[in-house]
């Protein structure tokens, strides 16, 4: 009975074994579009966290807003031995080579937040179509009638499109009943904050600042719409954006911001290193927790998971400090008989 005893055990651990050997084999090689935003970092962090708990390596790349760059950049990470990979795409169409690229190696990929028009890809994002609505509510909490402008995300991420049609459903009935009327639309390359202050500033010298609402597509962007404002003496215009940025939330704080809605990236990042070391150990896309199936807009049939996001405003923004988001002392910088908690 003993020497059985020692048989299994040593079975045991020898599986152990090799099951870790498998862990320090994976190899996550990440591909970002680009580090301009404030949360690509907190992402970073946690898909980092995920793969250590795991026994994986990382490597990464910034393709710095270059469509080519980031191809050559997924071939680099192949090279370098990427056993699974996360691309954040720069241009939906253009990342395709680089999908096939992985495919050709037995490589799995992640999507990352943004849509890869390819079922090879296990899509991993929040409810960018919700984001859109829960923009649209709270600015027309704010500003239930008026002129309302439009500055989507970039042209070349289909999230700036699912994010349109989110607020496009909240809005349609006071558009239709004429309460409210868009002025101004424009799509923000890149989703540079400086392109959608550009943007915001063409848009109010052509209606002479006759504008009541802007609809912001993430806190990058509202943050160069509230810099166009505030040169107009505007300031406190209902802006929405998305993301939880700091600087976001202080604009929320201060009153110059009315939402950002919180899509936590910690959660994100961490399912994102979850899920690519279970696709590198073999596992099936739709056996991963919390897939779906999902057709997209274009009728690509995927494998999907959505993380729900949630509204920041005026009324709950000690939500954040109490998940350890932000610290008190950042979020009231600058605020004085603010909204709780910064007041």
């Amino acid at each position: 009975m003993r020497k059985i005893a020692t048989l299994v055990a040593g079975a045991l651990l020898s599986a152990t074994a090799i099951n870790l050997a498998h862990a320090e084999d994976i190899v996550v090689g990440v591909s970002w579009s680009n580090f301009q935003e404030e949360r690509w970092k907190t992402d970073e962090a946690a898909i980092k966290g995920a793969l250590e708990a795991a026994g994986a390596s990382y490597i990464s790349a910034d393709a710095q807003s270059s469509s080519a760059k980031q191809i050559s950049d997924v071939e680099a990470l192949i090279a370098q031995g990427a056993t699974a990979l996360i691309i954040l795409a720069q241009d939906a169409q253009a990342i395709g080579p680089a999908v096939q690229a992985a495919a050709d190696e037995g490589i799995p990929v992640v999507g990352y937040d943004r849509l890869i028009e390819d079922g090879r890809a296990f899509y991993l994002t929040f409810d960018n179509v919700e984001v859109g609505r829960m923009q649209a509510r709270a600015v027309l909490e704010a500003a239930p009638e008026g002129n309302y402008v439009m500055i989507k995300g970039s042209p070349t991420d289909p999230n700036a499109d699912f994010l349109r049609g989110g607020q496009q459903e909240v809005l349609q009935d006071s558009i239709d009943s004429g309460k409210i009327k868009i002025v101004g639309e424009a799509y923000t390359d890149g989703w540079l904050p400086a392109n959608a202050q550009r943007n915001m500033e063409q848009i109010l010298t052509a209606e002479d600042n006759n504008v009541d609402a802007v609809v912001a597509s993430n806190d990058g962007t509202a943050g160069g719409v509230v810099a166009a404002l505030t040169a107009q003496g505007m300031e406190g215009t209902p802006v929405s954006g998305q993301d939880g940025d700091h600087a976001a939330l202080n604009r929320v704080a201060k009153g110059t911001q009315t939402v950002s809605v919180w899509k936590d990236a910690r959660e994100l990042g961490k399912a994102a290193g979850t899920i690519a070391v279970e696709l590198a150990k073999g596992t099936d896309m739709a056996d991963i927790e919390g897939a779906n199936a999902w057709t997209s807009p274009a009728g690509t049939e995927l494998t999907a998971r959505f993380l729900a996001p949630m509204p920041i405003t005026k009324d709950n923004l000690t939500a954040v400090v109490d998940a350890g988001w932000i610290e008190k002392d950042a979020l009231c910088q600058g605020v004085s008989n603010g909204p709780a908690p910064c007041n």
